[in-house]
């Protein structure tokens, strides 16, 4: 596998005497339900009842939150807030088991009426990948080394 665009695993910053470190991502929803119901076919584990939420959170392994927020929220404490247009400009990465549970995942997710991006395929950079899109837009990236030793 390339490793041109590696770089070594984070550690905490110290910004004028204070440490701080990605804790949380946000993702702003315009239907609660069909997002939170697209990442639990990814394997989020989100309780049904989260779904008439307008904000909703879990922690994932390793300690990092994922956050979902309708439109409302967002523009109850930021009401020049305006949905984006054009591509996303964010995205998350799933790493799958291995090169053909990208394939697996990608068809699932199509075949549930997700927008599929790019088909999967072998990349430069040694991977199988694939990108779908979830309901709001945003790129996730499907992905698992070809040689499942790495």
């Amino acid at each position: 596998m390339s490793d041109s665009c590696k770089t070594r695993r984070s550690s905490p910053r110290t910004v004028a005497g204070m440490t701080i470190q990605l804790d949380l991502i946000g993702v702003v929803v315009a239907d609660m339900g069909r997002s939170l119901a697209f990442y639990r076919k990814l394997g989020m584990d989100l309780p049904a009842e989260a779904d008439q939420e307008p904000h909703v959170e879990t922690t994932l392994a390793g300690g990092l939150r994922m956050a979902w927020d309708t439109v409302d929220v967002i523009k109850s404490f930021d009401p020049s807030w305006e949905q984006p247009a054009g591509s996303p400009r964010m995205g998350v990465a799933y790493r799958c088991d291995d090169p053909a549970a990208v394939d697996a995942t990608y068809t699932e997710l199509v075949d549930a009426g997700y927008e599929g991006h790019l088909e999967p395929w072998d990349a430069f950079w040694g991977m199988r990948y694939a990108v779908v899109h979830d309901p709001d837009g945003n790129s996730v990236d499907l992905f698992a080394p070809l040689d499942v030793s790495s």
